[in-house]
């Protein structure tokens, strides 16, 4: 009966982190929203040819897996509201080399800081999260979180189109500098506690991983396969929209349709995922992220860009906070915030490789770039379908264990 009752607990359980955490979220959204989908475009202003836009936009995703272990060890060491004001004064730093970037090479070090800034912002709020959250109420906080996140990812793109409009595509940047500095301050100034830490022995992020190494290279690997086809789209996306024409604002309001597609199934993601389980949004979305990349290459006019553009919005949406709420199913409470670097790296790593991959497959063919990339989607769809039941189980499963434990 008790746990009946806090399975239907009103989602004002929600509202102490709105302030604390999911308005510093939405704001960093909006930076990111802004500037991303302008870096393959900044990189072929400055000269790179399309395989290596597509390399620097790997980049930021490679600063991610560069900061993932060591934020593990910040988050533990320090609590998440330090390291986000680390991380915040990171991305700014990375931001400016990005604007002032003369040339590929220089972008491409700006890059790497800013992702390494994502990474320390992720890692905490993750940690954050799930420490602080109960059980049957993790998925739809920790998406909560991440659909504030999109909010301002929606949001970023046409506020960064009128930038582009009037500055040029730096314009985006700009408006990703202002929103990483003010929502680091927003973290600082907060004053909702952390969760408590364990205050066992040091204890470093590669030892937790290699103690945990099964479910990093099996579950893990469909995390991976998660952010290489949503890092892909990133990549993908506006190359293709060069490819055939469009103009740089068109392809931020491109994005931004994209965005309100992807806000839209973001909250409901995470209800259905407390309802049903982690495996009914992560396995449709991996599958039509997959269909998206796949006919990509058959448009040749804008308006099935913007369809195409929603397809992978939903597909977004739909796997919205599933690798973070499977990373705090399957970490350890005591060293939650060691695993969860390990845990990110993962998803970071698949980040990082899809985009790679487009760039290093697009140096014959744009086309074959996506092919590849939709069709290692399907197949995380495949591992995520193997591996979910696996480690974490279903809630019914975990409510009749809940209602066990009460009984005795």
């Amino acid at each position: 009966m008790f746990a009946r009752m806090r399975e239907t607990e009103p989602s004002a359980g929600l509202r102490p982190y709105f302030t604390s955490l999911f308005i510093p979220s939405a704001i960093f959204g909006l930076g990111t929203g802004a500037g991303a989908p302008m870096m393959a475009l900044l990189a072929r202003e400055l000269g790179a040819s399309v395989p290596v836009a597509g390399i620097i936009v790997a980049l930021l995703a490679l600063g991610a897996v560069l900061g993932d272990l060591p934020s593990g060890t910040l988050v533990g060491r320090f609590g998440e509201v330090r390291a986000i004001v680390v991380g915040s004064s990171l991305g700014a730093v990375g931001v400016i080399i990005s604007l002032v970037a003369p040339n590929p090479a220089i972008l491409a070090v700006g890059a790497v800081l800013t992702g390494f800034a994502f990474a320390v912002w992720g890692l905490a709020r993750q940690s954050y999260l799930a420490g602080a959250l109960p059980v049957h109420m993790r998925a739809r906080g920790i998406s909560a979180n991440a659909a504030m996140h999109r909010a301002g990812v929606l949001v970023g793109p046409f506020v960064g189109a009128i930038a582009v409009h009037q500055f040029g595509i730096r314009g985006g940047l700009m408006v990703e500098l202002v929103a990483i500095i003010v929502a680091g301050a927003l973290i600082a100034r907060t004053t909702v506690p952390e969760p408590q830490r364990s205050e066992g022995g040091d204890v470093g992020v590669l030892a937790v991983a290699r103690s945990h190494h099964v479910v990093l290279l099996t579950l893990g690997a469909g995390s991976m396969l998660v952010g290489a086809s949503r890092a892909s789209r990133e990549a993908v996306l506006p190359l293709w929209a060069e490819h055939i024409g469009i103009a740089p604002a068109t392809v931020s309001l491109v994005f931004g349709i994209s965005g309100a597609v992807d806000l839209l199934l973001a909250y409901p993601a995470g209800v259905i995922m407390d309802k049903f389980g982690r495996r009914v949004t992560a396995v449709p979305a991996l599958l039509l992220f997959g269909i998206a990349f796949l006919i990509l290459p058959l448009i040749h006019e804008l308006w099935w860009l913007v369809v195409v553009a929603m397809l992978l919005g939903a597909a977004n949406g739909w796997s919205n906070g599933v690798v973070m709420t499977l990373g705090a199913d399957v970490s350890p409470p005591d060293r939650r915030a060691e695993f969860l670097g390990a845990w990110r790296l993962t998803h970071d790593v698949g980040s990082f490789t899809g985009p790679l991959l487009v760039g290093v497959v697009a140096a014959a063919s744009l086309a074959a770039g996506a092919v590849a990339i939709g069709v290692l989607s399907i197949a995380g769809s495949a591992v995520m379908w193997r591996y979910i039941p696996r480690y974490v189980p279903s809630p019914k499963a975990h409510r009749q264990a809940v209602s066990a434990g009460l009984e005795s």
